[in-house]
């Protein structure tokens, strides 16, 4: 029986800080990971150069059945925090937009720098190790894993959510939790694209594919996106999409302005009297790509010259493009979602420390507990926040 401070089940992004700062506390600190590495789905984020923080980063930006519980966390470890621990280490980043932070070469910048302050902090790092068993015991918890038994004073579940299986993904902590007798709050995919099943719909997203329409308004339930929007051939994905998926549900209808930053009534009645001769497929195409206007003409219109256009046939053309409405038949799943929604309940859990309020010494960090980001580089933010938190007490 191997006997240690603190084990932390899940090498991902809120397991490696809290190890790496846990054991910089000088806590002997193991930590285990069922998968052949460590932080895998770091280094798949942000299209492989991991948009690791936002520099606006506010509890505004995370969605919890206890909204208020992410606020000691995240004030207690901040965006500039991260930030100082990536100049430390010099790895060079960039500002996409939106305050998202971009690292200017690869995502194994940032997992190199963890794994450098875990070994540098003396950590011992398992990869390829299965937890089977967890006991309570009158100090600790005792655990049967592939590499044998381990008793430790503090345990921290680290294993993340159910988001792409194929990195490792499993429901383990979720499992943990329940048996140590922790409500979950059900779980269902975020930051997702979605699917369409309607045929003449399908038929438009398909003949679009790939292409990309910037800064529509995506909105639905009373929360309202900014940003870029996705045809694929399965149906709609982008920023602005997988932002809105977190804030919907089945059923729900979505409402896009696709051309917001227009004033569609004016401009429409401006052109007809500018350009009466001028078709509608023809003035459409200077908004959009000329394959999508033909499309959206044919779809939604009667293509003539402006001039032929009644006000009420115009005023009809710019209410379909400012709040194009259509009802999802769902969303990809799991499968490519970047994170799960619900999780364990944070009433349950102190916000303070993040150890468990019906079992002491157990601790649970990162997407595990109900507590989802925005799109943006907040998921992570979280990770890093509540990871260190977590590691002031085990």
């Amino acid at each position: 029986m191997v006997e240690t401070d603190v084990v932390i089940i899940g090498a991902g992004a809120a397991g490696l800080m809290c190890a790496a700062t846990a054991a910089a506390r000088g806590r002997r600190v193991l930590l285990l990971d069922h998968a052949n590495k460590a932080g895998k789905k770091i280094l798949m984020s942000g299209g492989g150069r991991c948009n690791f923080t936002n520099l606006y980063c506010e509890p505004s930006n995370f969605l919890s059945e206890n909204p208020h519980f992410c606020k000691s966390a995240l004030a207690r470890y901040t965006q500039w925090d991260f930030l100082a621990l990536v100049g430390k280490h010099g790895v060079p980043y960039h500002e996409k937009k939106l305050g998202q932070l971009f690292c200017d070469h690869k995502a194994s910048d940032i997992l190199d720098m963890l794994l450098a302050e875990c070994d540098q902090a003396g950590v011992q790092l398992h990869l390829n190790t299965s937890v089977s068993q967890i006991d309570k015991m009158e100090t600790g918890y005792r655990l049967q894993t592939s590499m044998g038994g381990l008793h430790c004073q503090s345990l921290v579940i680290a294993t993340g959510g159910l988001s792409i299986p194929t990195l490792g993904a499993t429901g383990f902590g979720y499992q943990v939790a329940q048996q140590f007798g922790h409500q979950l709050l059900p779980t269902r995919a975020g930051l997702v694209p979605f699917t369409l099943t309607d045929p003449q719909l399908k038929a438009l997203c398909t003949e679009l594919s790939g292409t990309s329409v910037e800064d529509c308004v995506v909105s639905c339930n009373g929360q309202s996106f900014k940003e870029n929007i996705l045809f694929t051939h399965r149906g709609l994905s982008g920023p602005a999409i997988l932002q809105i998926s977190s804030f919907w549900q089945p059923g729900d209808t979505l409402h896009i302005d696709l051309l917001p930053h227009i004033d569609l009534p004016e401009w429409l009645t401006e052109q007809q009297r500018e350009r009466p001769n001028s078709e509608l497929k023809t003035l459409l195409g200077e908004l959009f790509t000329k394959k999508m206007a033909a499309l959206l003409v044919d779809n939604w219109f009667v293509n003539k010259p402006l001039k032929q256009h009644t006000p009420a046939e115009l005023k009809a053309i710019a209410q379909r493009l400012a709040d194009w409405q259509l009802v999802p038949a769902g969303t990809e799943g799991y499968r490519t979602a970047e994170v799960t929604l619900g999780g364990v309940d944070t009433r349950e859990v102190s916000s303070k420390t993040l150890e468990s309020l019906k079992s002491p010494g157990l601790y649970f960090v990162g997407e595990v507990l109900d507590v989802t980001g925005h799109l943006g580089g907040f998921n992570f933010q979280w990770a890093w926040a509540s990871g260190y938190a977590a590691a002031q007490y085990v």
